[in-house]
C-alpha cells in the first residue's frame, strides 16, 4: 500500500541548501563512538550544531541532537512520521538489499504508525493493560507482588549458588531473567521463554548481520503465543488484547506482543542495570533519592544520566522543513537521539534544573509526545524497575563493582547503549531473603552496616532496611 505524501502549502528547501544524501557523512558508530559517545555528540554539535548528519552502517542519517529539537522531532507528529513507507530511499529503493536496520522497521505494529491507526492501537494497548496498571486490583496485585517474589528467589539462589558472600553478573544472574520470568507471567507464556528471545532481540536492536533471521524468530515465537491464548483465554496481557481488538489476526498480535517484549526485556532491563550502576558508581543525587525512599525518583535520575534508548526511532519528514542549520527533505529519515539531547540538558542546566526533581521528570527514557509509552506501560514499567532495584538493595549487606565504571563492557549500538555485564561483589543478610539489612554501597566506600533513623521502609521485624538508612548515613550525616 502506498503512502500518500501530505499536500503541503508550506516552504521548501531552498535549491542551494544541501540535501543529505550530497553531504559527506562520517560513520557514527565507530571505535570512538564505543568508548565516549558523549564525545562524539559533543564534537557533532560542535560541527554541525543541534542536527548532523552522519552514516549509519553505509546509510546517511540526520540525528538530532540538541533537547529541544528532539522535543520538537517527537512532538510534531504532522511533520515527523514515523511509518518507515514515508522513507524516501526506501522509496526508491537505494538501501542496501542487507541493511541490518531495515527488519525490525518492516515489522508492522503500533510504533510504526500514525494518526488514527496509531491511536486505535494504543487504545488497545491501554485497556489490555489497565487490569495490571492498578496495584488495587487483583491483576495489578499479583503482578506486583510476583516480580517481587522472582526478585527474592533470584537473590535467593544467588545465596544457594555462591553464599551469601561472592561474585554476580546482576545483568545475566539477576536483570535479565527477572525480566523474562516478567514476560514470561505477564504475557501468559505456556512455558518459561528462554535467554536466547532476550539474544535474538538484541540482534534485532542492534543491526547485527543476523538482524533478519533475529527478527523472524521472535515474531514467530510471539505469533505462536498469540495462537496458543486464542485458543486458551487466560488472566494476561496476551488475553486481554484479544478481548481489546478481536479483529487482531495471530500475525498481528504477534507483531504487537513482539513489540511489548522488546520494551520489557531490552529497555525495561537497561533501565534496571542503569540505575544499579548508578548507584554503585557513587552518583550522589541518585544516592540521594534512593535514601530518601523514593524509588522513583532514583529511576529519574539514573535516566536523565543514561537513558535506556540511546537514539530512538526513526522519524521521515512528511515536508521540507528547518531544523537545526539544516533543512530537511521530505522523506529524509531523522534519528532523534535522547542520550545527546540529554547531555544538552544537563550542560544547560547545570546546577538549578538537573538537581530539581522536577527537571528529572523531562528525561526521554519512556519518550516524548504522540508515541511515547502509554500511560499504562509506564507505570508498569516504573513499578517493574523500582521493585528490581529496591529488591536487590533490600537484601545487601555490601556491593561494589568489580571493574572500574570506565571499563565496564557495554553494547554501544545504532539503538540502546546497554550493559553487558554488570559485575559486583557482594554480601547477602545474613538474615536470609526478605528480611533485609544494613548495606555498604561503596565502590571503594566504607558505610557501614548499622540503621539510620527515619528512612522510612521497614521490614516485617520492625527494622529500617538496610540500603536506605546506610545511605542516609552516608549521605545526610546519620540524620
Amino acid at each position: 500500500m502506498r503512502v500518500r505524501m501530505e499536500a503541503h502549502p508550506f516552504a521548501t528547501a531552498p535549491v542551494d541548501s544541501p540535501a543529505l544524501e550530497s553531504l559527506p557523512v562520517e560513520p557514527l558508530l565507530t571505535s570512538e563512538f564505543d568508548a565516549d559517545p558523549g564525545g562524539v555528540y559533543t564534537r557533532l554539535r560542535r560541527t554541525y550544531g543541534p542536527v548532523a548528519p552522519v552514516g549509519l552502517m553505509g546509510v546517511p542519517v540526520w540525528l538530532v541532537l540538541d533537547y529541544r529539537e528532539v522535543l520538537e522531532v517527537l512532538r510534531n507528529e504532522s511533520v515527523w512520521r514515523r511509518d518507515v513507507r514515508y522513507w524516501r530511499a526506501r522509496s526508491q529503493g537505494r538501501l542496501p538489499a542487507d541493511w541490518p536496520l531495515l527488519a525490525g522497521y518492516e515489522v508492522r505494529q503500533t510504533m510504526f504508525m500514525d494518526d488514527e491507526e496509531h491511536l486505535a492501537a494504543r487504545h488497545t494497548h491501554h485497556s489490555a493493560l489497565r487490569p495490571f496498571q492498578d496495584g488495587h486490583t487483583p491483576q495489578g496485585w499479583e503482578l506486583r507482588a510476583t516480580v517481587a517474589r522472582y526478585a527474592d528467589e533470584l537473590i535467593g539462589m544467588l545465596a544457594a549458588e555462591s553464599g551469601t558472600v561472592g561474585f554476580a553478573d546482576l545483568g545475566a544472574q539477576y536483570t535479565r531473567p527477572l525480566l523474562l520470568m516478567v514476560t514470561t507471567k505477564l504475557f501468559g507464556c505456556p512455558v518459561e521463554l528462554g535467554d536466547e528471545l532476550v539474544m535474538d532481540l538484541w540482534r534485532m536492536l542492534d543491526g547485527g548481520p543476523d538482524a533478519g533471521p533475529a527478527t523472524g524468530r521472535a515474531l514467530g515465537a510471539m505469533t505462536r503465543l498469540a495462537a496458543h491464548r486464542r485458543a486458551r483465554p487466560g488472566d494476561d496481557l496476551t488475553s486481554y488484547m484479544l478481548l481489546a481488538d478481536p479483529g487482531l489476526s495471530d500475525e498481528q498480535l504477534g507483531r504487537e506482543l513482539f513489540m511489548n517484549a522488546v520494551y520489557l526485556n531490552d529497555i525495561t532491563g537497561n533501565m534496571v542495570l542503569n540505575t544499579l550502576l548508578e548507584v554503585l558508581r557513587g552518583n550522589a543525587t541518585v544516592r540521594r533519592s534512593l535514601s530518601a525512599g523514593q524509588l522513583g525518583e532514583t529511576v529519574n535520575r539514573a535516566a536523565l544520566v543514561n537513558p535506556p534508548v540511546a537514539n530512538m526511532c526513526f522519524r521521515f519528514a512528511a515536508r521540507d522543513v528547518a531544523l537545526g542549520n539544516f533543512w530537511i527533505r521530505g522523506g529524509d529519515i531523522v534519528s532523534p537521539s535522547a542520550a545527546a539531547a540529554h547531555g544538552d540538558l544537563m550542560a544547560i542546566g547545570a546546577s538549578h534544573l538537573v538537581g530539581s526533581a522536577v527537571s528529572t521528570r523531562a528525561h526521554l527514557g519512556w519518550g516524548a509526545g504522540p508515541h511515547q509509552c502509554p500511560s499504562a506501560a509506564r507505570e508498569l514499567g516504573g513499578m517493574i524497575v523500582s521493585t528490581a532495584v529496591g529488591r536487590i538493595f533490600d537484601h545487601l549487606e555490601k556491593a561494589e563493582l568489580t571493574l572500574p565504571a570506565d571499563q565496564l563492557p557495554w553494547r554501544s549500538g545504532p539503538v540502546v547503549r546497554g550493559l553487558r555485564l554488570l559485575p559486583v561483589r557482594y554480601e547477602l543478610s545474613g538474615r536470609g531473603v526478605g528480611q533485609g539489612g544494613g548495606v555498604d554501597m561503596g565502590v571503594g566506600v566504607g558505610v557501614g552496616g548499622g540503621f539510620g533513623e527515619g528512612a522510612g521502609v521497614t521490614g516485617e521485624d520492625g527494622r529500617v532496611k538496610g540500603l536506605l538508612g546506610a545511605l542516609r548515613r552516608l549521605m545526610f550525616g546519620g540524620r
